[in-house]
């Protein structure tokens, strides 16, 4: 099992996503005589999962089943243990295209955080890119750390524990994107740049405050980066519905077909969307920059 390459069986050791249900799963960690409780059972780890296929349905020992799913970065995000406040799966889409990620790519990425995106940009990269984080909490940067061997992804990806602002991403002249999540994004600008290859590459802020931004917009002006943007993300899905509709009157009929045909008894079947009355709220607004080929 490996977050960037998919497996068919189910191995000793292997993270895999329990479904229970719409909207409701579960990451475990799959271990020789281990159980694991759900409401609907117990799973037991060695007869149920270690040699199986992934996707199979699992009967629990109440009679309920589950299927067991093999990880995504996508499925992640929707499960991790949340130790900060994470970017999902809309925000992370937008930020993988606008940095024009793909296999082979180096990227600096700061914060960490939960490893949310992390995960994304290690499996766009892989298998020739590597990923080089920087986390400021020493606990997060271990755990986060010790996530990426559990997951067979850690020789694409190195943690620092540091501060950006004050001593960069630890590697210079290297990256092809940068990605900052920070509380005060513009003292990283520099150390981003100092980062990036010669040839330029794309840096990406993500800020909930719009003042961050403008201080942001400011530092990237300063050290000459250019096609300046800033976008935000906002998930907007339709509910779709069948309606039936009269048939409309256009005026006196045939005499003979009306004999044949009751009134009002034809009708359309018509497929129509419905927007949603409200949208949900402000994640962060995403600033984009290039920098000159030097």
């Amino acid at each position: 099992m490996s977050f960037v390459e998919y497996s068919d069986i189910i191995q000793d050791g292997d993270v895999a996503i329990v479904y229970l249900g719409h909207d409701s799963m579960t990451p475990i960690k799959v271990q020789h005589g281990a159980q694991t409780q759900t409401r609907y059972g117990a799973i037991r780890h060695s007869t149920d999962l270690i040699g199986q296929r992934y996707g199979l349905k699992v009967t629990c020992t109440k009679g309920g089943w589950v299927h067991v799913l093999h990880p995504t970065p996508e499925l992640w995000t929707v499960t991790l243990p949340h130790r900060t406040q994470i970017l999902y799966t809309t925000d992370i889409a937008a930020i993988t295209m606008m940095l024009e990620l793909k296999p082979g790519s180096v990227v600096c990425e700061s914060g960490t955080g939960s490893g949310s995106l992390s995960h994304a940009i290690l499996r766009t990269v892989a298998p020739t890119g590597y990923l080089h984080t920087v986390e400021f909490h020493q606990q997060r940067a271990e755990k986060v750390a010790e996530e990426f061997r559990e997951h067979r992804v850690d020789h694409l990806v190195t943690v620092r524990n540091q501060d950006v602002c004050k001593d960069g991403f630890g590697v210079t002249g290297v990256a092809d994107a940068v990605f900052l999540d920070i509380p005060s994004p513009w003292e990283a600008v520099g150390h981003a740049k100092a980062a990036m290859k010669k040839h330029g590459g794309r840096v990406c802020s993500f800020s909930p405050c719009i003042e961050q931004v403008q201080r942001t917009c400011e530092a990237l002006v300063k050290h000459g980066f250019q096609e300046i943007s800033t976008m935000e993300v906002l998930l907007r899905t339709h509910d779709v519905r069948t309606v039936s509709l009269p048939m409309p009157d256009f005026g006196p009929h045939d005499t003979a077909q009306e004999k044949e045909t009751p009134p009002n008894q034809t009708v359309f079947m018509l497929k129509t969307t419905t927007p949603p009355r409200e949208i949900p709220g402000h994640t962060g607004y995403l600033t984009f920059a290039t920098k000159p080929r030097t």
